[in-house]
């Protein structure tokens, strides 16, 4: 929430004539002036209270809102004013319909109480600006009270100490507070005595009463079992029945607020955020220091000379004047979307990234060309970037996410990023099983740790894992090398997985070891037992030509016919990059594989399907 510094305007209110009549609305009954000022003397005569302020409240005090129960509680107090003989009350005007105190909001109620002060010629009393300045035209005489800024704290603040992260009421029982630092902090009991449910009671209304009156706090959330306030660093969430078993009130501070310099961040992450900050996200548990990250970060662009803007719901970011929040609370996305796109920022903070509608919204903001930086819930690294999935296509996520920070008890833990390749999923063999895979990598170590893809009609997320070698392989991974030693001048093995190995040799011994037509290649494979990949050994490789070549076939044999000028040359047939089989080039350009061999079947396969071989000399 931004600290805006306001002038405390404490103006003394004239004393009211006492043989007047005056109407009181429903913001002065909520905040509490008129038994305040009666208390000073400043106010006397005939107060009348419109039966619409009533059925205000009481529909207010039905849905279980502060503000209704803070009116009543006031309309009390009148009541027993009126009984001292300091003023006359009198409840008066049409009770409203059902539809009116639905759409109060609308001016309704508001509407109702300014006939009533025509009408009866008295003098209206508001803390409503709209109010005032609608009644004085249609002539009604308005008292506008100008309500000031609280001068003393909360009576929760005496909960909190240097050390305080939030403090937990709940009426029968204890008080609790968190204090340390989110890396290390204890639950402590604060009282001794339990709560009483007016203890409870006392401390919302409070809260609720001053944080209308404060204008660097508002009430963000007000529903029937739940009302969040931002009051000053205060954050706090008020639950009661039905949502809650009983009252409850939490109340979160910032303990210490962090630059981006504190975080000691790598050099080629700061860069990224720095310049490159086109689709980060920021992750973590409850309480592990995102929304802290996300701050400096903002705090970070806007000392760069940029234009920053948040999405919050609801508004705590403690943030400077020139950055300006946005509450999704009173507002719609689309309404948001618009202020977004036309205004033009150049980075954009949203905070927090919840349910379908924040995706889409994010999402919508990406895919437009915006920088955006989305905090959002997630227990692991990757569960953040599972959240997408099920919200936009597996292929839109790289150009959604690039960058995932994951932070840990407020530090930098895991960072991730997130790019498209088009590859045979790691586990697979067959390079007819290529696909559109979402890699997953480290972004300091580029090691690929996840992979997303489809698979079947589902999509999933599979761990890359480096398979740890069995002292059953490695005994086979010896024998084999021995094996190939005899044959190659240096052969070097390693295990794809339990059915394959790759064999890597000096490219000009590839021809002889795959043999004519793949035959020796497969008695190898058949002395062993295992299939065996066989691909240049990493050094100095000759470049390979690809040449064009057409295909035929008799009873006996399948055969690729090649330009003569090539005879005696040996060729290399590849099927989607992968080696197929080496062979020499006869003199009339032909290579003749039988069809009844393995390699003669696989071809009448692959030509059947109208598959490409590329011969490469």
């Amino acid at each position: 929430m931004s600290k805006k510094k306001i002038k405390n305007q404490d103006k003394k209110t004239e004393d009211m004539p006492e043989n007047e009549s005056y109407v009181l609305d429903t913001s002065v009954v909520i905040e509490k002036v008129a038994s305040d000022l009666i208390k000073k003397k400043q106010l006397r005569g005939k107060l009348l209270i419109p039966n619409a302020v009533m059925a205000e409240l009481e529909h207010q005090a039905n849905q279980n809102h502060e503000t209704g129960l803070l009116g009543l509680e006031e309309l009390q107090e009148l009541q027993e004013l009126a009984k001292e003989g300091n003023i006359q009350l009198e409840f008066t005007g049409e009770r409203p319909s059902a539809h009116q105190i639905r759409f109060a909001k609308s001016g309704e109620i508001d509407a109702s109480i300014r006939n009533l002060a025509y009408n009866t010629g008295a003098t209206l009393i508001t803390a409503d600006k709209v109010q005032a300045s609608s009644a004085k035209a249609f002539g009604v005489e308005v008292k506008f009270i100008e309500l000031k800024l609280p001068t003393k704290k909360i009576e929760v603040e005496k909960f909190f100490d240097n050390t305080t992260m939030s403090v937990h009421l709940k009426e029968k029982c204890s008080a609790y507070a968190k204090r340390g630092s989110p890396d290390q902090w204890n639950l402590i009991k604060i009282t001794k005595n339990l709560l009483t449910k007016e203890e409870v009671e006392r401390f919302s209304k409070e809260i609720v009463e001053k944080a209308r009156m404060d204008a660097e706090s508002f009430v963000e959330i007000s529903r029937r079992g739940s009302t969040i306030v931002q009051y000053k660093d205060y954050r706090v969430v008020i639950t009661r029945p039905p949502v809650s078993d009983s009252r409850e009130i939490t109340i979160v501070r910032p303990i210490k607020k962090l630059d981006i310099k504190d975080y000691k961040l790598p050099p080629i992450l700061f860069e990224r955020i720095k310049e490159k900050a086109r689709g980060i996200i920021i992750a973590g548990e409850t309480g592990s220091g995102k929304s802290t990250f996300a701050q400096a970060i903002a705090e970070f662009y806007s000392e760069n000379g940029k234009i920053v803007k948040t999405v919050e719901s609801p508004r705590d970011l403690q943030l400077k004047d020139e950055i300006t929040q946005y509450s999704k609370n009173f507002t719609s996305s689309e309404e948001i979307h618009d202020i977004l796109f036309l205004s033009r920022p150049d980075n954009i903070i949203f905070d927090e990234i919840r349910d379908t509608t924040d995706f889409k919204l994010y999402t919508d903001l990406r895919l437009a060309g915006s920088n955006c930086l989305g905090v959002l819930h997630s227990s692991s690294p990757v569960n953040a970037v599972q959240r997408f999935i099920s919200r936009l296509d597996t292929g839109m996520i790289p150009s959604v996410l690039d960058t995932l920070i994951f932070i840990e008890k407020g530090r930098i833990g895991k960072v991730l990023t997130v790019q498209m390749n088009v590859k045979v999923p790691t586990g697979m063999t067959e390079a007819d099983l290529a696909r559109p895979v979402v890699e997953i990598r480290d972004f300091t170590t580029k090691k690929l740790e996840f992979e997303i893809y489809s698979y079947g009609e589902e999509t999933v997320v599979v761990p890359v894992e480096k398979e740890s070698l069995t002292p059953i392989h490695e005994l086979a991974k010896k024998e084999i090398g021995r094996e190939f030693s005899k044959l190659t001048s240096k052969a070097e093995v390693s295990i794809l997985n339990q059915n394959k190995i790759n064999v890597a040799i000096p490219e000009g011994e590839i021809g002889k070891i795959i043999g004519k037509a793949g035959q020796r290649i497969e008695e190898i494979e058949k002395k062993l037992g295992i299939k065996i990949n066989i691909s240049p050994l990493e050094g100095k490789k000759h470049e390979l030509e690809e040449i064009e070549s057409t295909s035929g076939e008799n009873k006996k044999y399948i055969s690729l016919y090649i330009n003569p000028r090539f005879a005696g040359q040996t060729a290399h047939i590849h099927h989607n990059n992968t080696p197929l089989f080496t062979q020499n080039i006869s003199r009339s350009g032909e290579i003749k594989v039988h069809k009844r061999t393995p390699l003669g079947r696989k071809l009448i396969k692959l030509l059947n399907q109208k598959q490409t071989l590329k011969v490469k000399v």
